[in-house]
């Protein structure tokens, strides 16, 4: 999979340089997005009013390995402060470790609904097991975009930008948001059974963004590829216009 072609952090200057955060909102809330319905993305910016995404993307979707950064969060903020705890949540984001993450859903079963609550994300609820839990691509940009501005210094930043190439699995890390120049840091999420579906969520200066795919990896990037010229072109017409 090649590198995403079209700098996100364009899109995310061109916000800043030439509209005022209420007023961006309101220049974008009716841009063409040209993406398969298989794909929801979203960006936020730390910017209050900067944000955007796809028709779909606050569509409660299999939160797949992405809900590893709510039930991390809760256990640095909220837990018991253990070393052991620690080794986990660095497990947990760096590889996607499934072992990690059924020890910590164990010890902290309520951590999901938990930073839902806190974080106001409407579409976010734990499932019988955190592997069934949900969320949206909105959820997980909003929460990542809030992380930055209330607690930048979260162990959660340097554990994603210090993600392993592969997984606990074996699965690679490279795919869909990852592939956005500017980014600094990313999570991923796929299905391990029934129809394949891919995750990505990353963050960079002053920003995140998440994808959700029904597809695999190779079609949430390409998707991602294929959208991105034509919504910062958009965005910067409609804010220089």
């Amino acid at each position: 999979m090649g590198r995403l072609a079209f700098p996100i952090s364009v899109a995310a200057a061109a916000v800043l340089v030439f509209a005022a955060p209420g007023a961006a909102a309101d220049a974008i809330d009716d841009a063409a997005w040209d993406v398969p319905s298989r794909t929801s993305f979203s960006f936020r910016s730390v910017i209050p009013g900067i944000e955007w995404g796809t028709a779909n993307e606050r569509e409660m979707r299999t939160g797949l390995s992405l809900v590893k950064l709510y039930m991390v969060d809760y256990a640095l903020r909220r837990g018991d402060g253990s070393a052991a705890d620690l080794a986990l949540a660095e497990r947990m984001i760096r590889y996607s470790d499934d072992s990690a993450a059924d020890a910590m859903a164990a010890k902290y079963p309520h951590a999901i609904d938990a930073i839902a609550a806190e974080y106001r994300l409407p579409s976010t609820k734990a499932g019988a097991a955190w592997g069934m839990s949900y969320t949206s691509t909105a959820d997980v940009a909003s929460f990542l975009a809030t992380k930055q501005l209330t607690d930048p210094g979260s162990p959660i930043f340097g554990w994603m930008s210090a993600a392993g190439d592969r997984a606990a699995d074996g699965t690679s890390q490279d795919w869909g948001t990852a592939r956005l120049p500017g980014v600094e840091g990313t999570k991923w999420g796929w299905s391990d059974s029934g129809p394949l579906e891919v995750a990505s969520a990353s963050y960079g200066a002053g920003f995140a963004v998440a994808a959700h795919t029904r597809g695999t990896p190779e079609d949430q990037t390409a998707d991602l590829d294929a959208v991105m010229p034509r919504l910062v072109l958009d965005l910067v017409m409609r804010l220089t216009g």
